[in-house]
């Protein structure tokens, strides 16, 4: 089969930078609603590494038609079967395509709740445990989510996702290492003016080898230590439901008023256990590449000059210990024509209007990635 060139080079990147494939390894392929000859590109690739591919195929429709009758016995059952599945694997890699990214959104917020907390330990493992990366693939919906054509998308996405990740390196290093000396976070922006500590939390640098596309840092916040008010300014859309103009006010840690577009959704989200109401990442994005929003979270939450504030579940060994069946990223972008903002840590000055002041920290910024500096 003949296969497109910029398939097989992104396949190369998966398998190699990426998940590093070693002979004999076992590798699940997920793949959801993507074309075939990228399976395949993927298939080879990972053989031609002298590791074993394993393929799932799913179905947005299908998918959707089993959460809708979703009951505890089933889907018990079925996570016991995708877990012992998962324990056998080394790697994971993830390519999710859509059709319709509100595709899930008729599924009652019980039923979601329930595969979500059902599949958790899945994910768990396969977070902890498995070397994985995820990543969308272009679709016709994702170009209209964009605003874009649908050629002139997949030229974007594939000079996003082929992007020579290594040039990330020194920037990210530096601003891990600052991360990991600072206690006070504050930043101030339109409608925001939060406080938090990432004392002796850690910083954990993202170049490719967890998302694709990739380009940022995250942290967490002390548990209870934030306060004060965030306005975001990205759409956002979580379990088929699109969110605009998300408010979130904090007291002690814990989300105390959430406001947006649908209130009420946004609440039964953020009621979905304890621990949703407190916040599980805390991270800076710096792609040069990705500018604005197009409400698909792999792109938006690494959009340069952006930070994302997540409620719900924060990752093991950066985080705050937090547990929570959600994990939403929202972002807020801070260059100038999005109403700019600056971040501070320890009182001084890290970033203002979407670009990092301390020298040490230039290699972050658009121009220097971009090979303009």
């Amino acid at each position: 089969m003949l296969i497109d060139p910029r398939f097989t080079q992104l396949a190369a990147g998966l398998t190699g930078f990426s998940t590093s494939l070693k002979k004999g390894e076992h590798v699940l392929i997920d793949a959801f609603d993507i074309p075939d000859a990228m399976v395949i590109a993927l298939v080879r690739a990972v053989r031609s590494r002298g590791a074993h591919p394993h393929v799932q195929l799913h179905r947005a429709r299908i998918s959707r038609e089993l959460a809708l009758g979703a009951d505890e016995p089933q889907y018990a059952h079925h996570a016991a079967v995708e877990l012992a599945r998962m324990q056998k694997m080394d790697a994971y890699i993830a390519l999710r395509g859509s059709d319709n990214i509100f595709e899930a959104s008729d599924v009652p917020s019980n039923r979601v709740q329930l595969v979500s907390r059902l599949m958790k330990p899945v994910q768990d493992h396969r977070v902890g445990r498995t070397k994985w990366v995820v990543l969308r693939w272009p679709t016709s919906a994702m170009a209209q989510q964009a605003g874009m054509s649908t050629e002139a998308f997949e030229d974007f996405y594939f000079r996003v996702c082929t992007l020579d990740y290594s040039r990330l390196t020194p920037g990210m290093k530096a601003l891990a290492g600052l991360m990991e000396r600072t206690d006070r976070v504050h930043i101030k922006g339109p409608g925001t003016d939060l406080r938090f500590s990432i004392k002796g939390i850690g910083a954990q640098p993202c170049g490719g080898l967890r998302n694709i596309p990739d380009g940022e840092v995250f942290s967490c916040p002390v548990r209870d230590s934030v306060e004060g008010v965030i306005q975001y300014n990205a759409p956002t859309v979580y379990l088929g439901t699109s969110f605009d103009n998300i408010r979130l006010v904090f007291k002690q840690g814990r989300i105390v008023e959430a406001t947006a577009n649908n209130t009420k959704r946004l609440n039964e989200i953020l009621d979905s256990d304890a621990g949703a109401r407190y916040i599980g990442e805390f991270a800076i994005g710096f792609n040069p590449h990705i500018l604005e929003p197009m409400r698909d979270i792999l792109f938006d939450e690494k959009i340069a000059g952006s930070f994302h504030f997540t409620p719900g579940q924060a990752y093991e060994g950066v985080g705050n210990g937090n547990k929570s069946q959600v994990h939403w990223d929202m972002v807020c972008i801070q260059r100038p024509e999005y109403g700019g903002g600056e971040i501070w840590f320890d009182d001084k000055l890290i970033r203002k209007d979407g670009l990092f002041v301390p020298k040490s920290l230039h290699k972050l910024n658009p121009d220097y990635l971009l090979g303009k500096k």
